[in-house]
């Protein structure tokens, strides 16, 4: 069916990564072409060599849908060089004078049909912020269930929050890529360019070393959780490594006591590992990038704390019989 589309230069360009995701990409689609807009917006799916059906479907949804569907299909994959090839081709597939960048990956998908809309006319009406995200459901892909999940500060709210950096620092898990709306002159004026590891919480950061975030009180996505995933068991010792790398290059560009403070919280989580593996790379860059007072707290208070809090959760385990 076809779609009526305001026409004009798109104030909305949508970044979506696509990588063997044909069991789940007519849904992310979907949710590009169901959003109701005032104005014209733009979808960039990027095909990274695909070996299942993911490009004849992208393939579809363009010859479908030309005026929201752009799609870039590669005959050699791009993600595996770790050379930034892949961000500069979306980069220059995006029309130049679009206002506002959206992510959505090709086993994510929006569930709200006015979810663009909605952040878009807040940023319009608010030039202080810089981002705006939303609440999301999880999909848990093994056990074909949504997670029990809502982003924990949230629990009790009814309203809509506004975060500035000071609160970033201390609410670290506030959402996923897939909620975000975002100037992309903010993205332009931040130091995201200079980190030389980058990950969705660093793009964050720098957004919002530009202006506030506004997060909706409402779910209008859904983040699928998949056993290759990244943070998928198998995975987790990578993905930590790559996260502190992540997290220091923040640091090393920014040097500011609030970068310091945003990276000490989102990576105690993970100090007992680095002290249980004995990671001495990572805690000496504790040492250096972090200051003393935070280095002593991931190299002995934060390991105790966590190690505590395991062998209560074994001991309700126990206590319940669950064990």
């Amino acid at each position: 069916m076809e779609k009526n589309v305001p026409q004009g230069d798109p104030l909305v360009s949508i970044r979506c990564l696509v990588y063997n995701h044909e069991p789940y990409l007519r849904q992310c689609l979907d949710g590009f072409v169901m959003q109701e807009t005032t104005f014209p917006f733009e979808a960039i799916v990027h095909d990274d060599a695909s070996t299942d059906g993911s490009a004849a479907i992208i393939r579809e949804y363009a010859e479908k849908y030309p005026d929201i569907i752009k799609p870039i299909f590669e005959t050699e994959n791009q993600y595996s060089k770790h050379d930034g090839s892949l961000v500069q081709i979306i980069d220059k597939a995006m029309h130049p004078n679009s206002k506002y960048i959206a992510h959505c990956e090709g086993d994510d998908y929006w569930t709200d049909p006015y979810k663009l809309q909605m952040q878009v006319d807040f940023l319009e009406s608010h030039p202080d912020y810089s981002l705006s995200v939303h609440e999301y459901l999880v999909w848990n892909e093994v056990k074909k269930e949504f997670e029990p999940h809502q982003i924990e500060f949230l629990k009790g709210v009814k309203g809509n929050l506004t975060l500035n950096l000071d609160d970033f620092a201390t609410r670290v898990l506030f959402t996923r890529t897939l909620s975000s709306v975002y100037r992309r002159s903010a993205m332009d004026n931040s130091k995201y360019a200079q980190y030389d590891v980058k990950f969705d919480l660093s793009k964050f950061y720098a957004l919002m070393t530009q202006g506030k975030c506004y997060l909706f009180n409402r779910v209008m996505g859904v983040y699928r959780v998949q056993p290759n995933s990244v943070t998928a068991s198998k995975n987790l010792k990578k993905f930590y490594s790559f996260t502190n790398d992540a997290m220091f290059s923040i640091v090393r560009e920014e040097q500011t006591e609030q970068s310091r403070e945003f990276v000490f919280n989102y990576l105690k989580t993970f100090a007992f590992s680095v002290i249980y593996d004995r990671k001495w790379s990572t805690i000496k860059k504790y040492f250096k990038y972090l200051g003393l007072r935070r280095a002593l707290l991931m190299t002995f208070v934060e390991p105790i704390k966590r190690l505590g809090e395991l062998i209560e959760y074994k001991r309700k385990i126990k206590k319940n019989g669950l064990q």
